[in-house]
């Protein structure tokens, strides 16, 4: 029978439609478009063809043969992937319900059609939810075998067995943190077959729509592993919310946070980077969920290891707590490279940013700290006097602290970091914070140095101290700090105490011991003499008295005084007693009225300084 032209043009569209329909659903459409706006009957007709009730009836049948398929799976109790068949076959049926969504759903809008769509979604969904609990599963059974394997010295090495506590339980092996010098190496946490069946997981829940399921539960998993890996290494985080935040400062508590945020760093995150390009693929369809599930991984404990670090800068800024943030200081710095690679995708951007902005920190309480042990000097009161002029306790501590302070290469690093920021009244560099210390703690002595009644003693607490400043800072990290000039220039202020000292302490008594040249009858000079001799006498015993209490701790210094002492005194004794003897008046009654000989004032002198120069003893 003759077709009609209205036939014939059905039969081309409907075959068209077809052809393109099984490659090109959205070409299609734009067919039956061009069709229906032609003609509106011509529309009708192609859908009466091309998805009418045959069309929905395929389907229909289609779904029921799949849906036979897959219930077995989905409802059975026993893990679909014990049996690799199994998982084999699940996944095809998968595969081929996705494809059947796919193709059909160019024909939404028919009713029948839509209604087989929404049960076949609703046994996707089905699907998703088995693979997912499948996917934990194998991360579940695959962590602990990666675990059984790294106790017993397989693959990884970072866990090792303790002999110790294992001790009458060989049967048992507890797996402990295995101390690691070498931060080279990855970890491959999960076996290379396990990791093969999530990556088909993955890619069938991503292609699904599921991405964000999929890495919810993938993070999830390996969350935990994050967390018992880090315990094991001592560190707890912040799991004990009852413990005080003062108590991080424990120095324990410090070594155990640098050896987990290390080992975190170093070997964890890198390897769970790896783990997770693996198990989500490389392909630019996967990578938001590889990089979205790499940065739930590390979150938390990343998080906790930033925390403690933070608590750390924002405590006290007591001189004490400095080397205890250095330590912490320097842990984060040298790790900052790395968190600079690990988190460089857009989900972990924030993570990289808290640890630059911890580590800022930490160089703020650090400086912070200095400013705040020139104020404890500045307020250090002047209380009651050093016994005999010795070392104060605030010099020993302030010297000792720099000498230590400066002996970290890091110290001087936190100040000229300190460079970029715009705040002015902290942007000094380290030499000029440690002048200012010198200057400020120079200034405290000074006015301890009042105390004293007695200038000769004040001047002698004068010089023990600032010898002592010399020596700390001579053949020292600090004395290249403050340079040659600044210990030239205290030198000098120490030489002038001791010429201070000189003279307030024997000006006196060598005016006493001049000669008058004027031609005086030998009555009037043998009284004369007679009463320098007598005033002399009691002048020198009285000095030799105190003085022999008083203290010199450096031996050098003590030794440099006395010598200087005996050289100005005992020329003058001597020319003193050789005009003495040679009086007519007093001739060989002369020894009678000399109290000291030379010999006994040389060795006077020589007991002079006995005390004990150090207050409170202790460290010098």
């Amino acid at each position: 029978m003759a077709e009609t032209g209205e036939e014939k043009l059905i039969a081309v569209a409907r075959h068209i439609a077809k052809t393109l329909g099984n490659t090109d659903n959205a070409m299609a459409d734009d067919i039956l478009q061009i069709f229906s706006n032609f003609d509106g009957r011509l529309r009708e007709k192609l859908h009466e063809s091309l998805s009418g009730n045959d069309g929905g009836a395929a389907l229909d049948q289609t779904l029921r043969t799949i849906d036979r398929r897959i219930s077995r799976y989905i409802t059975v109790d026993q893990p679909i992937w014990s049996d690799s068949a199994d998982a084999s076959s699940f996944l095809d049926d998968v595969d081929e319900l996705v494809a059947v969504i796919r193709e059909w759903s160019a024909m939404a809008d028919d009713k029948a059609v839509t209604q087989c769509l929404d049960r076949a979604e609703d046994l996707l969904q089905q699907c998703m939810f088995r693979l997912e609990e499948e996917f934990k599963l194998l991360i579940g059974r695959g962590g602990a075998e990666s675990s059984d394997n790294a106790a017993g010295g397989g693959v990884g090495g970072y866990l090792d067995s303790d002999d110790d506590e294992d001790e009458g339980f060989d049967d048992v092996a507890i797996p402990v943190a295995h101390p690691v010098s070498d931060y080279n190496i990855t970890i491959d946490a999960l076996p290379s077959g396990t990791i093969n069946d999530l990556h088909e997981i993955a890619k069938r829940m991503i292609a699904a729509g599921y991405g964000k399921e999929c890495s919810l539960a993938y993070s999830t998993c390996r969350r935990d592993f994050l967390e018992e890996s880090l315990s094991r290494l001592g560190f707890l985080g912040l799991q004990n919310s009852s413990k005080p935040l003062e108590d991080d400062d424990n120095d324990v508590e410090i070594e155990k946070w640098v050896k987990a945020i290390n080992m975190a760093v170093r070997v964890f995150y890198p390897s769970e980077r790896r783990l997770c390009d693996r198990v989500f693929g490389y392909s630019s369809a996967t990578a938001a969920a590889a990089d979205l599930s790499f940065m739930d991984v590390c979150r938390v404990s990343t998080m906790e290891l930033l925390n403690f670090a933070n608590g750390i800068a924002m405590g006290s800024r007591a001189p004490e707590r400095l080397f205890k943030i250095l330590d912490v200081y320097e842990a984060v710095k040298d790790l900052l490279p790395e968190f600079e690679v690990l988190f460089s995708d857009q989900y972990c951007l924030f993570l990289r940013n808290e640890a630059t902005g911890v580590w800022k920190r930490l160089g703020e309480s650090i400086r912070g700290i200095f400013m705040e042990l020139e104020n404890l000097i500045r307020r250090d009161p002047a209380k009651a006097a050093v016994p005999g002029g010795g070392l104060h306790p605030i010099t020993r501590y302030v010297m000792n602290y720099l000498r230590a302070a400066c002996s970290r290469p890091t110290l001087e690093q936190v100040f000229n970091d300190n460079h970029d920021l715009s705040s002015p009244s902290s942007s000094s560099s380290l030499p000029v914070q440690i002048s200012w210390i010198m200057d400020v703690l120079e200034s405290n002595l000074e006015s301890k140095s009042k105390i004293y009644r007695d200038p000769a003693l004040s001047s002698v607490f004068m010089m023990n101290n600032g010898r002592y400043i010399v020596k700390k800072v001579k053949d020292d990290e600090l004395g290249s700090l403050l340079g040659d000039d600044w210990i030239r220039k205290q030198t000098s202020k120490v030489r002038q105490h001791h010429v201070n000292y000189q003279r307030s302490s024997w000006h006196k008594i060598l005016n006493t011991l001049k000669l008058d040249n004027s031609n005086l009858s030998s009555n009037v000079a043998s009284k004369a003499l007679k009463d320098k001799l007598k005033l002399f006498n009691s002048q020198f015993d009285e000095i030799f008295r105190t003085q022999s209490t008083w203290a010199i701790f450096d031996e050098q210094l003590r030794e440099e005084l006395k010598i200087s002492v005996a050289g100005t005194l005992l020329p003058a004794y001597r020319n003193f007693l050789g005009r003495f003897h040679n009086l007519q008046d007093i001739g060989k009654y002369a020894d009678k009225h000399v109290k000291f000989s030379i010999e006994d004032v040389e060795a006077r002198i020589d007991d002079l300084f006995q005390a004990t120069a150090v207050a409170g003893g202790g460290r010098k």
